[in-house]
């Protein structure tokens, strides 16, 4: 909704709990929509960098947007492990995105892992 219409999480929030059900987990959900927003350089850039040859505007608007959500988690989360932001943001591709979505999402979220990773053992 963000990306689409081009507003932050204090906007998005509140429209999307009018047009859908409420999230499972709603502190999570804030707090990722949150990090996403406030990440999402960094977060496009790990992208660009994972996704040879796809340009991250012609990216299928719901294949970015859950990399967006997995590469936060990957980078950013303290308490999901990265094989677990994979899984869950392949599931939503397959779910949500086109046939070829999870195995999309999967490389280019393997790819950010192991940048990520490496990054951190630099560190």
């Amino acid at each position: 909704m963000m990306d689409v219409l081009g507003v932050g999480p204090d906007e998005a929030i509140p429209l999307f709990a009018l047009t859908s059900e409420p999230p499972s987990d709603p502190e999570y959900y804030g707090d990722a929509v949150r990090g996403v927003w406030e990440h999402r350089e960094e977060v496009d850039g790990f992208i660009r960098q994972a996704a040879e040859h796809w340009r991250l505007e012609r990216m299928a608007l719901v294949d970015r947007n859950i990399l967006r959500l997995g590469a936060y988690e990957i980078c950013h989360s303290t308490d999901v492990p990265y094989v677990v932001a994979i899984n869950e943001a392949v599931d939503l591709g397959k779910r949500y995105g086109s046939e070829e979505s999870g195995a999309f999402i999967n490389g280019i979220l393997d790819k950010i892992a192991e940048i990520s990773l490496k990054k951190k053992e630099i560190s």
